[in-house]
């Protein structure tokens, strides 16, 4: 069976964090401009699972979110090219896992929220996802 697509979403919780989303249930995903995030944004998929990363003073993965939609033109962008996706509240994780916890980390030293750390989408890989879960203290499943 294929892995579901998984993604991490950045946000500086000043602006939007997770207990917003969680209080919320569901939010418009958008301020996406960077060229290349903006094509992973595009290769997102209603269902697909997402890591909420929080900016700022945090740096941290603190929850899971879900593709509520599949990217659409940005309702509120006059720039035809920017997107935005719903999404969904999942779970907030056991314990949030800092970036320099995910630095210590062998296997995620060639994930891209390390080596393009300003990118606010970006790819989680399976192996990436059942780290982040079992530093975060939760029992990690088959991705």
């Amino acid at each position: 069976m294929a892995s579901v697509p998984r993604w991490l979403l950045k946000t500086e919780p000043s602006s939007y964090s997770l207990a917003d989303l969680e209080r919320d249930r569901k939010t418009v995903w958008d301020g996406v401009r960077n060229a290349l995030a903006l094509s992973y944004l595009r290769r997102i998929r209603k269902g697909d699972l997402v890591l909420v990363y929080h900016t700022g003073e945090e740096k941290a993965v603190v929850g899971v979110a879900r593709a509520e939609s599949d990217p659409y033109p940005d309702p509120e962008g006059e720039d035809e090219k920017l997107l935005v996706v719903d999404v969904g509240f999942v779970r907030r994780l056991a314990r949030p896992v800092p970036l320099a916890a995910l630095r210590k980390e062998p296997a995620l030293r060639d994930w891209a929220l390390l080596r393009l750390p300003r990118l606010s989408v970006l790819p989680v890989g399976p192996d990436e996802w059942r780290v982040v879960e079992r530093l975060a203290g939760e029992r990690t499943k088959k991705a």
